[in-house]
């Protein structure tokens, strides 16, 4: 039986999902073989050496310590575009938000709730909340995966001209967007033709990465009045910068999902308490797809949406034997590999080895049970670091 690790309060529908007489879910205990997790950081976890692979319920992964998973051979899947229709519908909220002073109507309201003739009075005052259409405006998406996507497609319907740009454009994305999103290669582009900025990569660090990349001089590239959306990572933004574009002009409104001390006291911004993935069903549908994603790694040792390990499968482990192994990618291992399973008599049916960076992740059908003498000597090899028999 397989022991499951919730490190947060995940859907009930995880239950519907795992049988009981193979897995047992709690949110304590010390050897495990997975964790299912939301939020909750796991830097600081001691794992244990039983466990096997970690299932983030989310699309995000900085909550957990991947380099070190990598190295002991733990695989870590996220779930991808499975709450990115909750995340789309937020999006088009907060450019709504922005475009009519809803919030500041609201607010005025309630501040004047007590009045008998507030309805005469909300005649007069509502000139002070008056906005502007989305209708014949131009919306810049920065990266177009599953959210990206979504985004500027419904874009269209609300009728906004809409531009889009993400270098690492997937052909599974292509497919998706509408044909009349313009694809542009410029982030130039996007900073000078749009009214409303939406981005959606993900937080990558180094010199030619995404963090902190709507700086100053991003922003001093952007259309005077812009209205920047960030539902993607906090990180990506420059928010000191943000909030002098703010304070002077530049930036009309910044909607953003990431409350902090900075951007909660930031001039026209509208801050929402990271509810982008907050609904009932893109946890439902988190839960059920990280679910998914451990059953067919723990029983056949497929590996689908792994963030540290490569995309590998054999389908359900049907064979008499079959053996996941973890090494590093370096000249002639699955040459090694081979001719162990050789010298011991073992005939492979079926293999396949895929690689990232210096990682590897070799999945073996064997034609005859594996034994512990098959075990020692493929240990014994030089560069692989960690086996495991799935049947």
């Amino acid at each position: 039986m397989y022991q499951i690790r919730t490190f947060n309060n995940i859907s009930d529908i995880i239950r519907e999902t795992l049988t009981k007489d193979a897995y047992q879910i709690s949110d304590s205990g010390e050897n495990y073989d997975a964790v299912l997790v939301r939020s909750a950081d796991l830097h600081e976890t001691q794992f244990p050496k039983s466990l096997l692979a970690i299932a983030r319920a989310g699309a995000g992964t900085n909550n957990v310590p991947v380099d070190e998973c990598t190295e002991k051979g733990i695989a870590v899947f996220n779930t991808p575009g499975a709450n990115a229709n909750a995340v789309k519908e937020m999006v088009l909220a907060g450019m709504l938000l922005a475009a009519r002073d809803i919030v500041g109507g609201i607010n005025w309201v309630r501040e004047n709730a007590n009045d008998p003739d507030i309805a005469k009075v909300a005649e007069k005052k509502k000139k002070n909340f008056a906005g502007t259409e989305l209708c014949g405006k131009t919306l810049g998406v920065i990266g177009l995966g599953a959210v990206g996507a979504k985004v500027a497609n419904s874009a269209l319907t609300l009728g906004l001209q809409v531009y889009g740009y993400d270098p690492f454009l997937s052909v599974e994305s292509a497919w998706s967007l509408d044909r009349r999103v313009n694809h542009t290669r410029s982030l130039d582009t996007i900073y000078e033709q749009c009214d409303y900025i939406s981005i959606h990569v993900p937080a990558i660090e180094g010199k030619n990465g995404t963090v902190g990349m709507i700086d100053t001089v991003a922003i001093s590239k952007m259309k005077q009045g812009v209205v920047f959306l960030n539902f993607a990572r906090d990180v990506l933004v420059n928010e000191e910068a943000m909030a002098d574009a703010l304070a002077d002009g530049k930036v009309r409104k910044y909607v953003t999902d990431f409350a902090n001390p900075l951007t909660t006291k930031m001039e026209n911004a509208i801050v929402t308490p990271h509810l982008g993935a907050s609904t009932e069903e893109a946890e439902e549908n988190c839960a059920v797809m990280a679910v998914e994603e451990l059953k067919n790694y723990l029983e056949s040792g497929n590996i689908n949406n792994s963030v540290n390990f490569p995309r590998v499968d054999l389908g359900p482990a049907e064979n008499v034997g079959r053996i996941a192994i973890f090494h590093m990618n370096v000249p002639n291992m699955i040459g090694q590999i081979s001719t162990t399973f050789s010298n011991c008599g073992i005939n492979i049916d079926n293999m396949t080895d895929k690689s990232r960076g210096e990682y590897a992740y070799a999945l073996i059908d064997a034609g005859s049970e594996i034994g512990e003498d098959v075990l020692e000597k493929l240990s014994a090899i030089e560069g692989v670091y960690r086996i495991r028999v799935i049947k």
